[in-house]
């Protein structure tokens, strides 16, 4: 991708700048490819958020809006290519049928002898052929091809990564495997014939019980969240079926890894008591809904269905969500609660099966958001709505 001197110089002295105020000063510097400016300035302050090592490369050139939002996190770019060093013994040769403005591709690709970057839009092919450029990303090549059209036709590869767009033609978001595009459901006897390995990235809003039902090959699940925030649902397709199917829960670099057969849930038997540690499952969990295999694997007991909660006399291991020491339990009634939160002003308050929000119990208690304080508003197995009041476990 080419950018004319002015057109560069005005990047470097704008980038920092509010990209909104600088669309107004196009009449002003006609010798600038000013829509072509203000997608280098605003990817570069995108990627300094969400790509921090690319955005350190002044070279490196972004798309447009859409395809910097739509693009994977440095965080995650990496898990996925961690998981396909795993996959791939060798690394010899992968296919991105997909490929965008490339994030994926560089980081899974950059470890194969060769990579086929394909996608169908020209701008985007030129941005990638520049970036691999810069990027001293050896064995890459660019195809600017239907990736459907590509994979009838390619050679055998190792991996195949697959991201099928979630919006329909009209910009609406799709909420179902054969609705995206291209639709992997329709595809995956080919995907598997033509890779040992596929890996395919979806929305963390899709079902994987679904996914597991509607693409057969699948034999490991993913759910990939950053800062407690889910953000892919990754599904490994192989012919090969070396192990029964797994259910990989990941935050931030933590994982919990289980079976994906559902195991019942251990729930408190007893009462609740104040010096009990609580934790709170990160979002990765809470989505794959793995309570029953986490309970089994760690001793720790759910409060009640519902709940998402767990307790354990012994402190519990924070690697794989919130962990709390219960200071207080409080009924839900204006005396019980008075005496136990005489002293505070504020909290953080969260609601894990409870009649009303967070919002709405924030309000009731008249309390501030922050401070060191920890409120959880739940039912418990006899049908009680409690407040458990806690802090972080030291």
């Amino acid at each position: 991708m080419r950018l004319n001197e002015a057109t560069l110089e005005f990047v470097r002295q704008h980038r920092t700048d509010d990209v909104r105020r600088l669309a107004f000063l196009g009449d002003k510097f006609p010798e600038v490819d000013f829509p072509v400016a203000l997608d280098q300035i605003r990817g570069w302050q995108q990627a300094c958020r969400k790509l921090p090592a690319l955005a350190q490369n002044a070279a490196v050139c972004y798309p447009s809006r859409l395809s910097m939002e739509q693009c994977s996190s440095e965080a995650t770019a990496i898990y996925k290519a961690q998981l396909a060093r795993r996959l791939v013994p060798g690394l010899r040769s992968m296919a991105d049928l997909t490929g965008g403005f490339g994030v994926d591709c560089y980081y899974i690709g950059h470890q194969f002898k060769a990579v086929d970057y394909v996608e169908r839009q020209p701008d985007l092919c030129d941005i990638a052929r520049h970036n691999f450029a810069v990027l001293a990303a050896g064995g890459f090549g660019v195809h600017c091809q239907d990736g459907v059209d590509y994979l009838r036709q390619m050679q055998p590869v190792d991996l195949i990564y697959i991201d099928p767009a979630r919006r329909d033609e009209h910009g609406g978001k799709t909420y179902a495997i054969k609705d995206c595009t291209p639709d992997v459901s329709g595809l995956k006897d080919l995907l598997v014939e033509k890779a040992r390995y596929v890996m395919v990235k979806l929305s963390p809003m899709f079902d994987w019980h679904e996914a597991v039902k509607e693409l057969q090959y699948v034999r490991q699940i993913h759910i990939v969240s950053v800062s407690n925030e889910c953000k892919e649902l990754l599904l490994v397709l192989s012919r090969e079926q070396s192990e029964p199917l797994t259910l990989t829960c990941v935050n931030d670099g933590a994982a919990f890894r289980c079976g994906a057969e559902p195991v019942p849930v251990s729930y408190l038997e007893g009462d609740l008591r104040t010096g009990m540690y609580l934790c709170e499952p990160n979002a990765s969990i809470q989505k794959a809904g793995c309570f029953g295999a986490l309970s089994e694997a760690r001793g720790w007991k759910m409060l009640a269905p519902g709940s998402h909660l767990f307790v354990s006399e012994e402190k519990i291991d924070d690697s794989i969500g919130r962990v709390f020491q219960i200071s207080a339990i409080s009924p839900l009634n204006k005396k019980a609660v008075r005496q136990h939160l005489k002293t505070v002003s504020k909290a953080n308050i969260s609601v894990r099966n409870f009649p009303m929000s967070a919002a709405a119990l924030r309000r009731r208690l008249k309390l501030r958001d922050g401070g060191d304080v920890y409120l959880f508003g739940t039912t418990l197995q006899d049908g009680s709505h409690t407040l458990i009041i806690c802090k972080k476990a030291c």
